[in-house]
């Protein structure tokens, strides 16, 4: 029997690069021709590995079209460059740095209150990660949970409901109301740990390579996905940053750098350029282009917000104010928040958002921006608008929610002000792979994370 591995077995990468090649405007009509005609087949839809092994002559073809696709330059490079000068040359309002960040009284609550958002958020959204729109607002409608207003359930589906769209296989046990106890594991949650871990080891002068041997120490390759997992093979197979997030990676532009990004703007409050900066030197070990911009922009909008003198508004803003104003995620991110500023239904603006990128993979940091943005900018700082417009927007569920949960904790300001039905259930108690952490609570956690902050403030 052959072991499936996901993201990675090029007969599946070569379909999503044909994607990415066609979302760039690189022209791949003859390697899509080639491709179809060998008996290829296109990527799979949603999960990370077609059911069957391709026989050894297509993936050596895929090997070798891989290749022959990178070497076509995109017509958007210009505008959408991924070194952090040339980002910088590109964004016309980069924040101006400003004096030493400080850590003011309060901080600690916000911070705790962010981390609990986080994993709220990211708990809601996991039963139905991967389900199409129609179907996640069919099982909540099943149930009297829409428009979404607390944690899904699985009692009052009816049979054939739940039939035809089942929840997501591996979180179904721990992320519905009637089951959750504790927070689960989750990437979501294992990236800001893991940058506890870079800063607390490496200091905030961190380099690439830094988190690529932290990697390689402390993150089990099982618990990697897409672009990041594609990254570790590139490590293993002795490939360097920034080798290690272009080489056969056409996961590049999607949304696993914008979630990693946390821990680098909650230690940087109020100053979003420096956010960035360190967000950046952790996104091109696995992204290029869209999806580092999805990490500055998080970062920078969560160093916003984390000053505790910015509405939700304001800290959209100057994420944007580190992105490219021509790239794509620039533009979606503008969209989204035009579009929720427009329509006081929000059914509407998710619609809106699904046709303008629903040709996007649900995984891509470009349509799910454009859905966050547009989430914080309707829910205007309530923490409960927040998570479940977030998540009731479909595409990458949990990311999302976890993102707009983190935001919306540290607008909140502290865990008394977050409703209780989102934190109780997590029990101050978080489970995961990353050594030391199994277990320990989103208390403990806040106190970790505000003695690195306070640590960059008093940075000689």
């Amino acid at each position: 029997m052959s072991v499936r591995l996901t993201w990675v077995q090029p007969e599946d990468l070569i379909g999503h690069e044909l994607r990415q090649a066609a979302e760039d405007g690189r022209d791949a009509s003859a390697v899509e021709a080639r491709w179809l005609a060998a008996g290829g087949t296109r990527a799979p839809a949603t999960a990370g590995a077609s059911p069957t092994a391709a026989p050894p002559h297509l993936r050596a073809l895929a090997e070798r079209l891989l290749d022959e696709l990178a070497a076509v330059p995109s017509p958007l490079a210009a505008a959408e460059p991924t070194s952090l000068p040339r980002i910088v040359r590109a964004c016309p309002d980069w924040p101006s740095p400003g004096p030493p960040a400080t850590v003011a009284p309060g901080f600690g609550e916000r911070l705790h209150a962010a981390w609990l958002g986080r994993a709220a958020g990211c708990l809601l959204g996991k039963p139905v990660e991967k389900l199409p729109l129609s179907a996640l607002r069919a099982l909540a409608r099943a149930t009297g949970n829409w428009p979404l207003t607390t944690w899904f359930t699985a009692k009052g589906v009816p049979p054939a409901l739940a039939a035809a769209h089942p929840w997501n296989r591996r979180s179904a046990a721990t992320s519905l109301a009637e089951n959750i106890d504790g927070m689960p594991e989750d990437d979501d949650l294992n990236y800001p740990l893991l940058a506890l871990l870079l800063l607390k080891r490496y200091g905030h002068g961190f380099t690439t390579a830094d988190v690529a041997r932290l990697w390689l120490d402390e993150l089990p390759a099982g618990r990697t996905f897409t672009a990041e997992r594609v990254a570790y093979r590139n490590l293993l197979s002795g490939l360097e940053p920034p080798l290690t997030a272009t080489h056969r990676n056409p996961f590049r532009e999607w949304i696993g750098a914008l979630i990693r990004a946390d821990v680098h703007g909650w230690t940087h409050p109020g100053d979003p350029a420096a956010a960035a900066a360190q967000a950046h030197r952790d996104a091109v070990l696995t992204h290029t282009a869209n999806g580092v911009y999805g990490a500055m922009f998080a970062a920078a909008v969560i160093a916003t917000a984390a000053s505790g003198t910015a509405d939700v508004h304001r800290s959209l803003a100057a994420g944007l104010t580190v992105v490219p104003p021509d790239s794509r995620l620039a533009r979606a991110v503008r969209f989204g928040i035009a579009t929720a500023r427009a329509h006081a239904d929000f059914d509407t603006v998710t619609d809106r958002l699904h046709t303008a990128y629903g040709a996007y993979h649900w995984v891509h940091a470009v349509p799910n921006a454009a859905l966050l943005s547009a989430a914080l900018t309707h829910a205007d700082g309530d923490f409960t608008l927040s998570i479940c417009r977030a998540v009731s927007g479909g595409w990458d569920t949990d990311s999302n929610g976890a993102t707009a949960g983190s935001v919306a904790g540290l607008l909140a300001g502290h865990p008394d002000r977050i409703p209780d039905r989102w934190t109780s259930p997590l029990k101050n108690r978080l489970a995961t792979s990353v050594h030391p952490f199994d277990g320990i609570g989103f208390d403990t956690l806040a106190v970790r994370t505000h003695d690195l902050a306070h640590q960059e403030a008093h940075r000689p």
